[in-house]
């Protein structure tokens, strides 16, 4: 296991819990005693662990009970599937670990909405200890509302005590929109029976209070007595108990999980997690899931050496750290489904934004993390906006932005829908779709893919034919600071699907398309050169002389092997570029000082040296070491301050795989 470049990184939060937009619980500080466990939309979602040596409490997560002392924290540690909290405490050495095993090219194994959390706790003076673990999760993570009533129940399932808690009313798939929280479906906390020596379910404050004293568990009240939520403040809990030898460590172990029973609606359709495809129910899911952890846990460890290896041969230890952090953020903002032919969907949720889902221009940036682990899943979250563009129910020649608002996918809701052109985003859609296409055929060697849908393809192509190259006045994914007519970096996604069309035709044997498409980018470039040149850089828009913008999209150029516009173009831009930087990193354009984190990363692999990449990288990781701002990674923040602007825990972050992407296609 490779922890020791982590060990210097502080992350602005931790992942405990990543699965999807609703089971995605972090701790906003490195030490675990300071703070509490929360949804990645800042609501207290407690997960809390205290330990007894020889007798004697410590609390190891939360901040409750403030009566018991904290354990002395030693470092917090993360690779791309693993948080590691150390402890040291009277003579004991305590690793608390979680483990999402988002292993992406394991569709079932990422699929499962299930973290482990495990203990490893060794002796440090040769001598034997007695030690007793405590954990609970809270029910808030089974509502969205404090004043919802829940109901739970616990029993045996083969080898395991299996605890469950859910609202009582199951309202499934019942509100959409960007902060809520799930309020249907089943929370779990599992372990194996020969492991366990208390369960319980019931008030926080009593299931703590006992094992601080050392009693047992109080009497439960009966699941179907459905107090509310905020009258109970109820628990899943457990203990554990073991005996910590002179030499060698002791290992406990349980799980966490969730089922949402239907996860999306997809057209009226209410579809299921994929992971059911497998398993009949959690309680198998559970089973599997026990019997196959150490395997899964050595796998995640491979996994992590590999990154982490991976990541520092091309972009330095600080890229690395960047890598890993994103890793488990962007798998928690999707849903990964089946359809009623089980077919693989995967789904975004545009967190912290609108809660638009299947955005394209959120799963565009957050795209190389997927087309280097698993082209299935990129596949899988483009197929729904071609299917939507086909259905008859979009009317317009230009891509949509959008396929509902999650969970439900009933069709665009972001600007004017399916009934007006208002805040639609013609080019920047088109571009992103057509790019996209052409990088999932360059993954796999043929155009088997964008076959299925050459006609919306060829549609999309001939619209950024005639409309890309000067964009009117319309919205993009940057238009942070309003509008913007004749926007260069949008003209360059143009040209580059354009060029995107050309090569699928060319994949497909259809080479006097190819030619034409691949001539009308060439002039599109050349024009591109003249139009949006100012002196040292290139301009943010053609009509605005003494402005700038990054013109990240310009990375796919030498990603797919177009090499359409000249080096000594990308050359001058790096060079003006790295005068701009503040201490915390490139800002988006001339008009303020706020960046986008994915899109640096972006830039930065449009850079010709290893030094030239890492003085991009650099401020981007001062930043997530450094920020105020202790939530799940922003993407847009400031770039003198360190302090996020807003943003968090979204998929986007996907994007800083671009250098490892780059480096698969070579």
């Amino acid at each position: 296991m490779i922890w020791a470049q982590s060990e210097t990184f502080r992350a602005p939060s931790y992942p405990l819990i990543t699965h999807d937009p609703y089971f995605s619980i972090w701790m906003n500080h490195e030490v675990p005693t300071r703070s509490e466990a929360s949804h990645w939309t800042q609501q207290n979602m407690p997960i809390r662990s205290m330990v007894r040596i020889d007798g004697k409490p410590y609390r190891l997560m939360g901040e409750s009970p403030v009566y018991v002392d904290a354990a002395n924290h030693l470092r917090t540690t993360l690779t791309a599937t693993h948080t590691n909290f150390v402890f040291q405490q009277d003579n004991i050495e305590i690793q608390l670990k979680f483990l999402s095993p988002l292993l992406v090219d394991d569709l079932d194994l990422v699929s499962r909405p299930l973290s482990y959390v495990s203990w490893t706790v060794k002796s440090l003076d040769g001598s034997k200890h007695e030690v007793e673990i405590y954990v609970d999760i809270s029910g808030a993570a089974s509502i969205n509302k404090r004043g919802q009533k829940v109901t739970w129940e616990k029993g045996k399932f083969k080898d395991l005590e299996v605890l469950k808690m859910g609202t009582q009313r199951q309202a499934i798939l019942k509100k959409s929109g960007d902060d809520i929280r799930i309020d249907w479906g089943y929370l779990y906390l599992a372990a194996n029976t020969n492991e366990t020596s208390q369960t319980y379910i019931g008030r926080n404050e009593d299931a703590m209070d006992a094992f601080a004293n050392a009693e047992n568990f109080p009497t439960e009240i009966k699941h179907d007595e459905s107090p509310k939520f905020k009258n109970y403040n109820p628990v899943l809990a457990t203990t554990l108990e073991l005996d910590v030898p002179e030499v060698g460590e002791v290992n406990r172990t349980v799980m966490l999980a969730y089922d949402d029973i239907y996860s999306v609606e997809y057209f009226g359709k209410k579809l299921e997690a994929y992971w059911k495809l497998k398993f009949d129910s959690m309680e198998e899911l559970l089973q599997t899931a026990e019997k196959e952890y150490a395997q899964i846990a050595q796998r995640c460890n491979s996994f992590d050496a590999a990154l982490q290896r991976k990541a520092t041969e091309l972009g330095g230890e600080e890229y690395a750290a960047i890598c890993n952090l994103a890793h488990r953020q962007c798998m928690a903002a999707h849903k990964i489904v089946k359809d009623e032919e089980d077919n693989l969907l995967c789904f975004s949720k545009e967190n912290a934004s609108n809660g638009s889902m299947g955005t394209v221009d959120v799963f565009y940036p957050a795209s190389p993390y997927f087309l280097y682990l698993n082209p299935e899943l990129m596949k899988a979250q483009t197929t729904p906006i071609f299917d939507y563009a086909e259905s008859g129910r979009w009317p317009w020649a230009y891509a949509p932005h959008d396929i509902g608002l999650y969970p439900i996918a009933n069709g665009q809701r972001y600007g004017g829908g399916e009934e007006s052109e208002d805040e639609q985003m013609p080019v920047e859609e088109c571009g992103n779709m057509l790019i996209l296409a052409a990088a999932i055929a360059k993954v796999e060697g043929n155009a088997d893919y964008a076959k299925k849908y050459w006609g919306t393809i060829t549609k999309w192509a001939e619209y950024l034919k005639a409309k890309g190259f000067d964009p009117d006045n319309q919205l993009c994914t940057d238009d942070f600071a309003g509008h913007l007519a004749h926007n260069a970096n949008l003209s360059v996604k143009a040209i580059l699907g354009v060029e995107s069309y050309s090569m699928l035709c060319k994949m497909q044997g259809m080479d006097a398309k190819a030619r034409e498409y691949h001539k009308q980018a060439e002039q599109m470039v050349e024009k591109w050169v003249k139009a949006a040149a100012d002196g040292d850089h290139y301009r943010l828009a053609f009509d605005k002389s003494g402005t700038w913008s990054q013109k990240y999209n310009m990375i796919w150029d030498e990603v797919l092997g177009f090499n359409l516009f000249p080096q000594e173009v990308v050359d001058k831009e790096i060079s003006f570029y790295l005068k701009q930087q503040n201490r915390y990193g490139l800002p988006l354009d001339s008009r303020n000082t706020y960046a986008k984190l994915d899109w640096i990363l972006w830039t930065a692999s449009m850079a010709r040296s290893d030094e030239e990449f890492g003085a991009f990288v650099g401020p981007v990781y001062n930043f997530l070491n450094e920020t105020p701002s202790r939530v799940p990674m922003s993407d847009f923040y400031w770039t003198k301050s360190g302090e996020m602007r807003s943003f968090i825990a979204r998929s986007v972050v996907g994007g800083v795989y671009m250098e490892l992407l780059k480096d698969k296609l070579r």
